[in-house]
């Protein structure tokens, strides 16, 4: 008898083409070599359809945030679209390790995706493809930045090695900085979409993450 899908997670949006689900962290979004549980295990919770649900983007694994599925064929293209033509807009939260010595910036490195015998990994390379990520301070504690970022193009652990190349890590980064028992301190924080008058969401920080931005100044919205 096949395992049982995880538990669906909060829906931030819903309707009869277009669901925003709020990703936990550690859940790939793909089913690995190995197999294991992933967001796909909920399609057919989703949807009866033939074709479909899509993805209309990705999460690393162990980001957790809005992501974005199609129920129907042309919403799935007219965000890929979106995402294409810059007319999407994501933004993350993260909590970094260190302080950076402005209060917002640019990062404009190229990343190229490399493989070894003890795995692959993303690095900054001058002949790699272009990668940009825009970034600002929300808060910081003594040792610990609390960041929004945009990431202008959609590389593979863009944000995650932009950041630890300016010399901040992701927190609980255990492939680009220190791994932590609370994870990896980066969020899919908010979505918006030109779709259906317009889709605007935004999921609140995982449980794990939140001691880390409560010390940079974070507080939760009241209820």
């Amino acid at each position: 008898m096949p395992p049982s899908p995880p538990a669906m997670p909060p829906l931030l949006y819903q309707s009869s083409h277009v669901v925003i689900v709020d990703k936990p962290a550690g859940l790939p979004v793909h089913t690995g070599p190995g197999g294991g549980a992933c967001v796909e295990d909920w399609f057919p919770l989703l949807s009866r359809r033939k074709d479909g649900p899509w993805l209309a983007h990705r999460l690393d694994t162990d980001t957790s945030g809005c992501l974005a599925i199609a129920l129907r064929k042309q919403p799935l293209l007219a965000m890929q679209q979106a995402f294409a033509t810059k007319t999407a807009r994501k933004t993350y939260w993260a909590v970094v390790d260190g302080v950076p010595h402005a209060q917002a910036g640019r990062i404009d490195l190229p990343l190229l995706k490399t493989s070894t015998r003890a795995g692959w990994s993303v690095q900054v390379v001058a002949t790699g493809v272009p990668a940009a990520t825009t970034w600002r301070v929300l808060g910081q504690s003594a040792h610990t930045s609390w960041l929004e970022l945009e990431l202008e193009t959609g590389r593979t652990h863009q944000a995650r090695v932009h950041c630890a190349a300016m010399g901040w890590p992701i927190v609980g980064d255990a492939l680009y900085g220190t791994a932590s028992p609370a994870g990896l301190h980066l969020l899919a924080r908010s979505l918006h979409l030109p779709l259906e008058n317009g889709i605007a969401v935004t999921a609140p920080p995982r449980t794990g993450m939140q001691p880390a931005l409560r010390a940079c100044g974070w507080q939760p919205s009241p209820a």
